[in-house]
């Protein structure tokens, strides 16, 4: 992947190679983009996620696969990559909201918190003995300032989008966003992009068991997750275009 020359700059994270790089915040994205294809819409009243599982085996049971997390009432987040990773950062960002609420009585920014979550990032990129999370999360929320859909890098980094994709086929993913997207669809509107976008880049079709969509509207900002019986109305309404 890299010259031989540069392999031993891989062995700690504190070292830069000479074209400044940090191979290990490098092979974190890696371990991304081999993770499960995540979306996030903002549409006109409110902010949606969308993940597709990949279920190994008919012994899997599907519903035991989770990347889509409730962090507070007006905060979801999903998550690509490590599994044990991202399950950490989520126990993080869920007691970082709680506190919020304890100290201030009040719920937390979504961008206070994707700021929180990217500078825990951020501090394993530097520190000796430690090893970068290799996990990407996408947060979406309803707060004061409206509507916020985030993503946080490995690195520590953070973006925010009217339309973004995480983990396998990020590219391919966001190129369909980018296309379809408007910013005053409704809620239905989203949804079916957001099932075509994840039907066009995953290897099995997809069904109610192996995808999952929550959402939270502007107008209560409460974090709902749609059953199966809603998402198998959105997957017939896509195969009718």
């Amino acid at each position: 992947m890299y010259p031989v020359s540069s392999q031993a700059y891989d062995r700690a994270i504190t070292v830069f190679s000479p074209d400044g790089r940090l191979f290990q915040v490098e092979y974190a994205r890696e371990a991304v983009k081999r993770g499960t294809t995540a979306l996030g819409i903002v549409y006109k009243d409110g902010v949606l996620l969308a993940i597709a599982k990949v279920v190994a085996s008919k012994l899997l049971k599907s519903e035991s696969i989770e990347k889509i997390f409730k962090i507070d009432d007006h905060i979801g987040a999903a998550t690509s990559g490590l599994v044990a990773d991202a399950r950490r950062l989520i126990d993080f960002a869920r007691e970082s909201a709680q506190e919020e609420r304890f100290i201030y009585n009040a719920p937390i920014d979504v961008e206070l918190l994707t700021r929180k979550i990217c500078d825990l990032k951020q501090a394993y990129t530097q520190w000796g003995g430690a090893r970068p999370f290799g996990a990407a999360l996408l947060l979406t929320g309803v707060d004061d300032t409206g509507k916020r859909l985030f993503e946080t890098d490995p690195s520590g980094a953070m973006f925010e989008w009217s339309a973004a994709a995480i983990g396998a086929k990020k590219t391919e993913t966001e190129k369909i966003l980018e296309k379809d997207y408007n910013e005053d669809m409704s809620f239905d509107e989203a949804g079916v992009l957001a099932l075509k976008a994840l039907s066009q880049v995953v290897e099995k079709p997809i069904t109610k068991e192996n995808v999952d969509i929550t959402y939270i509207n502007e107008k209560d900002r409460k974090y709902v997750s749609l059953g199966k019986e809603e998402l198998d109305k959105y997957i017939k309404d896509l195969g009718k275009k």
